[in-house]
C-alpha cells in the first residue's frame, strides 16, 4: 500500500529560499537544498523521515548552496533537468526531461521542464490532501513569471508556463515557488494576458 504524501516547508538564507520536504512518513524528497544544510537535515529529523531524494529545480547559485553537504550526508539520489544539470555543483544521478515522471515512495510525480529563467528548470507536481501542488522553482511567482534576460527567454518561459502548467492543471492547484508565498493557478490565471503585454 502506498502512503499518502505530506509536506514540510522551510525558508532559508538572506534570499528567502523556499525548501520543500515532500515525504510519506518514512522517506523524503527535498526540493532545493538551497542553503543551511543543518536546518534542512533538522527539518527531516523533526518529521521523522530520511531524505532519500533531492530535486534541484534549477542551476542558480542560491538554490544549491547546501546541495553538496546534504547529498554527502544522506546519500540521497539527485535529480535535475537535463538542461541545467551540467552547471550544478553535484553530479545528477537522473536527468529529467519534460513529460518524465519521478518515482518516489510509490508515487509517480509528473515532471515539467520550464525554459527561460535558466536553460531549463525542472518543475514537479504532487498530490497532497487531494490537491495538486506544483513545485516550480523560480519560473512562476504570485504576480508574474521568473526573471528572464532576453525577449526570446521571456517568450519561451511564458509559453512553457502557459502550455505546461496553466493548460494542464486546475485552478485549485497550489503553486509553490522558489521564493516567497504560495499562490494558486486560479489566482494567477486572469493575469496571463497582462504578463504577456508587460513582458514579465
Amino acid at each position: 500500500m502506498t502512503n499518502p504524501l505530506y509536506l514540510e516547508h522551510i525558508s532559508v538564507s538572506e534570499m528567502d529560499n523556499n525548501c520543500y520536504l515532500l515525504h510519506d512518513g518514512e522517506q523524503a524528497l527535498l526540493v532545493d537544498a538551497a542553503a543551511d544544510a543543518k536546518a534542512l537535515l533538522e527539518l527531516a529529523h523533526q518529521a521523522g523521515v530520511r531524505i532519500t531524494a533531492v530535486l534541484t529545480t534549477h542551476r542558480h547559485w542560491d538554490h544549491v548552496r547546501a546541495l553538496e553537504e546534504v547529498i554527502a550526508t544522506t546519500g540521497a539520489k539527485h535529480y535535475s533537468s537535463f538542461l541545467d544539470s551540467p552547471a550544478l555543483p553535484v553530479t545528477v544521478a537522473e536527468e529529467l526531461h519534460h513529460g518524465d515522471t519521478l518515482s518516489f515512495a510509490g508515487h509517480e510525480l509528473p515532471v515539467m521542464i520550464l525554459r527561460g529563467h535558466t536553460p531549463g528548470g525542472a518543475a514537479l507536481a504532487a498530490e497532497i490532501d487531494g490537491v495538486t501542488n506544483l513545485f516550480v522553482g523560480d519560473s512562476l511567482f504570485p504576480g508574474g513569471l521568473g526573471k528572464t534576460d532576453s525577449e526570446n527567454d521571456f517568450v519561451r518561459l511564458y509559453r512553457d508556463v502557459t502550455e505546461r502548467i496553466f493548460d494542464v492543471y486546475p485552478d485549485e492547484a497550489i503553486v509553490r515557488p522558489g521564493h516567497g508565498k504560495a499562490t494558486t493557478l486560479g489566482e494567477e490565471r486572469p493575469q496571463l494576458e497582462q504578463w504577456w503585454q508587460r513582458r514579465w
